[in-house]
């Protein structure tokens, strides 16, 4: 599962999710890439779960980059437990993507095989997103 090696503070805060993405909106290493459509929080399993499901459609075929990393700790209290006594231990990994942001860059293979393999990614993630291309 992806995280950082090393955080500055361990627990953090929610923040916001508004905004669009200024950096990391263009296509900058492949032909074909996965762009969201809405701001939200993309954890480390969703990103694994849609480089697998690349992968496989792929059969080692094509160069694929991902754009995002999960470097957010989000902590959360465990069940029954009553309120008060401090926050939780952190539970997982995300990444704040805003809209806009490319997540997979494709290159090396055909627009149909790389339109495909994007829309399996597609379902890994409950938000809109786009295919997009250089040309």
């Amino acid at each position: 599962m992806l995280m950082p090696k090393k955080v500055k503070h361990r627990k953090e805060f929610r923040g916001k999710r508004r905004g669009v993405a200024t950096k990391g909106n263009t296509l900058e290493f492949g032909d074909y890439g996965l762009q969201v459509l809405e701001n939200v929080w993309i954890t480390a399993r969703q990103i694994e779960a849609g480089r697998i499901a690349i992968n496989r459609q792929l059969k080692r075929a094509g160069k694929l980059w991902i754009r995002v990393f999960p470097r957010k700790p989000v902590s959360a209290k465990p069940i029954e437990v009553r309120m008060g006594k401090g926050k939780g231990d952190p539970e997982f990994w995300v990444d704040v993507v805003r809209r806009g942001r490319i997540i997979y860059e494709l290159e090396g293979v055909s627009e149909v095989v790389a339109k495909e393999a994007m829309q399996l990614a597609q379902r890994k993630f409950g938000v809109r997103t786009r295919f997009v291309t250089r040309h």
